[in-house]
């Protein structure tokens, strides 16, 4: 086991967000370069950290932001895609990105809150399955890599449909295998490492597969399937180190 594997696995997540504030200059100034650039603050680097729980991919982990493939894919989006840096909007974001945190909460234009049950950076500290929010009330709601964390997804998803207002939009990435066609869970398997075996990391409790995207229209969403290649060039895909096929679930709540 690496020592960056053997570290993401032993300490405690909120530990490790606090001590990454502290290693965050010191590793981007030693890393500093032109080959990979992270579109969260145009930075640019000689190479990207690794990441992961159990099967660990290099160069992915940008050192300023500390922004992972999927973040930049989101950010990319957002900047291509919505109106989300210029309009007055009423946000909510559940477990919070450090990558978007302070980013979101200097925009003039959003009102933006903040809420998770562990997470030293949240605003509020509440169950994603009970929220204390009241319905219809955000424009935008971020909740990504949290559903393959709740044991009641389904009610969570009701949740988060709930809180948002009607032509709001979600998103809520999860880790997801586009190549298996149905979820993988079983509640029988509740230990750390049984879990980190079955479901790539020790607090899973399910894989995604494709019918995760329905699943989210079963709650009452529409759902945009949005492809990589719809917002990045080939080029782009590797410059920013992106997941070439990651698709990203964009929600609506109908009007």
């Amino acid at each position: 086991m690496s020592v960056f594997k053997f570290l993401l696995n032993t300490i405690p997540r909120p530990l490790l967000i606090k001590a990454s504030y502290l290693a965050r200059p010191v590793v981007s100034f030693l890393l500093r370069g032109p080959n990979y650039t992270d579109p969260i603050d145009g930075k640019t680097f000689r190479k990207f950290l690794p990441y992961g729980y159990e099967n660990v991919r290099k160069n992915v982990l940008a050192p300023s932001t500390l922004s992972l493939e999927r973040h930049r894919f989101l950010w990319l989006y957002l900047e291509r895609k919505t109106s989300f840096f210029s309009s007055t909007q009423k946000v909510l974001h559940i477990a919070p990105e450090q990558c978007f945190l302070k980013r979101f909460k200097k925009q003039k234009n959003l009102s933006y809150l903040t809420c998770d049950l562990y997470s030293p950076l949240a605003d509020i500290k509440a169950d994603i399955c009970n929220l204390p929010m009241k319905s219809n009330a955000f424009d935008v709601v971020f909740c990504n890599h949290v559903l393959e964390h709740i044991n009641d997804d389904k009610k969570a998803m009701q949740e988060l449909f709930r809180v948002l207002k009607p032509g709001g939009i979600g998103v809520f990435q999860v880790p997801q295998e586009l190549n298996r066609n149905k979820t993988y869970e079983d509640a029988n398997i509740t230990s750390p490492k049984e879990r980190q075996k079955h479901f790539g990391q020790y607090d899973h409790v399910r894989i995604y597969g494709r019918d995760y995207f329905e699943k989210l229209r079963d709650i009452g969403f529409e759902v945009a399937e949005i492809k990589c290649s719809d917002i990045a060039t080939k080029d782009e895909v590797n410059n920013y180190r992106l997941t070439k096929n990651e698709i990203l679930p964009v929600c609506r709540k109908p009007v």
